[in-house]
């Protein structure tokens, strides 16, 4: 069974920062591009950031750059989103999702939902003081 675990979230004070994990069983994610999207409370889910099989290419929403990095770690069939400078408008859950047919996520098409085929449960990030 293709599964996809997220963990790290929390809650956070303004400008702090947390670095949240998708781990991947059932498969291996080496041959797949991964993304990370965000739902906040009565919105549409949004992408986040992208990053290719092989970690050498990535793809970032304007509204994060700068402060969110996305990594990747095959070996541990593992990726990363290093969150940083939070503030409110970051309060989300947060979602990784892997495509099975796509190892890159360059263009438009990198941060929709469409070309993502597995998802996780989601974890809370909260940002208040």
């Amino acid at each position: 069974q293709l599964q996809l675990v997220e963990s790290g979230g929390g809650l956070v004070q303004p400008g702090g920062s947390l670095r949240l994990s998708c781990a991947a069983s059932g498969f291996t994610l080496g041959r797949n591009a991964i993304g990370w999207f965000r739902q906040a409370p009565g919105k549409e889910r949004k992408g986040v950031s992208c990053i290719n099989y092989s970690g050498s290419s990535t793809n970032i929403a304007d509204s994060v750059k700068g402060r969110f990095t996305i990594s990747r770690d095959n070996a541990k069939n593992t990726v990363y989103l290093q969150m940083d400078s939070l503030n409110a408008e970051d309060t989300a859950v947060y979602y990784c999702a892997a495509s099975v047919f796509r190892e890159t996520c360059g263009g438009n098409y990198g941060l929709r939902t469409g070309p993502y085929d597995v998802w996780g449960q989601g974890t809370q990030v909260t940002v208040s003081s």
